[in-house]
């Protein structure tokens, strides 16, 4: 349980650090799909559940743009959606490594890392 919660306060932090990027990305999705709104005459909603359907590259294909600037739009949402992404991955996986730093033994640790080089140079050798 300890563990856990190591990993939920550092993903925060990160997070809250990651924040102005976040939202920086955040306002250029917003922005690139009220291009397209404009173009394509869709309500706020349906603008807005467009934009976080691209952003995620689900890509559902209810609703598509039909405008050559709409259809930039799309892309440059898409982009940005798979770094907004990235973003989060990122601070996901550092939280979860630091975690594990704090609560593993770090003899644990070298041992593992000895015995993943051990594996790998065996492997190599055998190609």
């Amino acid at each position: 349980m300890d563990f856990a919660i190591s990993f939920i306060e550092l993903l925060l932090a990160f997070l809250a650090l990651l924040s102005p990027i976040l939202l920086l990305l955040s306002v250029l999705i917003v922005a690139a799909a009220f291009v397209a709104k404009r173009y394509e005459k869709w309500s706020l909603l349906n603008t807005l559940y467009w934009a976080a359907i691209t952003a995620t590259t689900v890509g559902y294909g209810d609703m598509r743009p039909l405008h050559r600037p709409s259809r930039i739009m799309a892309v440059l949402i898409a982009v940005l959606g798979i770094m907004f992404t990235g973003v989060i991955v990122s601070a996901t996986v550092s939280a979860a490594t630091h975690a594990l730093e704090i609560h593993t033994d770090q003899g644990t640790i070298e041992r593992i890392k000895t015995r993943l080089k051990e594996k790998q140079m065996r492997e190599a050798l055998e190609r």
